[in-house]
């Protein structure tokens, strides 16, 4: 451990500061903040060699503990019942940009992991969803970086844009619900979730009405972490049948069951009366997990390599985001919502 413990550091005097400017600046995020400052300072960095170890663990594990650790922000039984109106809308976005992600990977040669990176961020929770799924597909860091990057920007506009998108297609101004549901659905990342649907309750005077409800259909989308990932697993030994060395047991991602677990003691622990605010510290931990790691897999990103290759995987984030939008649009007209 001693090794790691000068790469953690760094990462970890990175994800501080970072920590604090997400707060200030939250429609960007500190994860994003933590990227950015991460790549910067490994510029300056003559011989990184001393710090591999710990960088490598802080983006591979503590990625990993992040993700378990998000599991006791789930409620499963709060979710089950309020986010079951929303359900089917939630399944036919996800279809919608997974399928778009294969199939303009494929058109514009994009690489595979970066791919599937962006259409689960697009299509489940942004960065939560990136966490999840990076480790199951040992995805390199740079490819995580850039994945996050176009993340951030559609979150970014999504945040702006969504609010005024709103009034333009006629959603009730009188009841939340309807625009909760098209931001819980159409805009990957929690943070822009959180700010659209403020937005729309502070502009038409709702309380916190279309925020509640927004909210509860994000987590409700978190959940889709786990079968896609454990479908990501099940493809990636399929691929691998012909190599004895590799076993399911080396590739499965136990993280995803200790992320259900969390979720499970949660739920038990919340019906038998617990106030629901005593996980709040480890949900916290977990927001700061995540700023960690993305420090670490910006000290591990070449800066000029990214801006390079980012056209494509922008152009796909574009396509995804317009389709995961238009499938959210249409459910809601065919369900009666809008």
């Amino acid at each position: 451990m001693n090794e790691k413990l000068k790469g953690i550091g760094l990462s970890l005097a990175i994800a501080i500061p970072s920590w604090f400017l997400g707060k200030q600046f939250p429609i960007i995020g500190g994860p994003v903040f933590a990227i950015l400052l991460g790549m910067a300072i490994t510029l300056l960095i003559k011989n990184k060699a001393p710090f591999q170890a710990g960088i490598t663990y802080t983006s591979k594990k503590i990625l990993q503990y992040a993700v378990i650790l998000l599991g006791f922000g789930l409620n499963l039984s709060v979710i089950l019942q309020t986010g079951k109106q929303s359900l089917p809308i939630i399944i036919t976005t996800i279809a919608a940009a997974l399928i778009t992600a294969y199939f303009l990977s494929k058109a514009l040669k994009i690489p595979s992991k970066i791919a599937t990176l962006v259409g689960v961020g697009s299509s489940i929770c942004g960065g939560s969803a990136i966490a999840a799924t990076a480790p199951v597909i040992d995805a390199e860091d740079e490819e995580v970086a850039q994945a996050i990057s176009v993340i951030f920007f559609f979150n970014v506009l999504a945040a702006i844009l969504f609010p005024t998108l709103g009034g333009i297609l006629g959603f009730s101004t009188a009841d939340g619900t309807a625009f909760g549901i098209f931001a819980g659905t159409a805009i990957n990342d929690t943070s822009s979730v959180t700010a659209a649907a403020s937005t729309w309750d502070v502009l038409y005077g709702l309380g916190s009405h279309t925020l509640d409800t927004a909210v509860t259909v994000k987590l409700t989308r978190t959940l889709a972490i786990i079968p896609i990932t454990l479908a990501l697993v099940f493809y990636k030994a399929k691929q691998n049948q012909g190599e004895s060395s590799v076993k399911l047991s080396k590739i499965f991602p136990f993280f995803i069951l200790y992320f259900l677990l969390a979720s499970v003691i949660t739920t038990i622990a919340v019906s038998m009366g617990v106030s629901n605010t005593i996980f709040d510290p480890l949900k916290t931990l977990s927001k700061f997990f995540i700023v960690l790691a993305m420090a670490a897999i910006g000290l591990n990103t070449n800066i000029v390599k990214l801006v390079k290759t980012g056209g494509k995987p922008l152009l796909l984030g574009s396509v995804c985001w317009i389709v995961i939008t238009a499938s959210s649009l249409l459910m809601q007209s065919v369900m009666g919502l809008w």
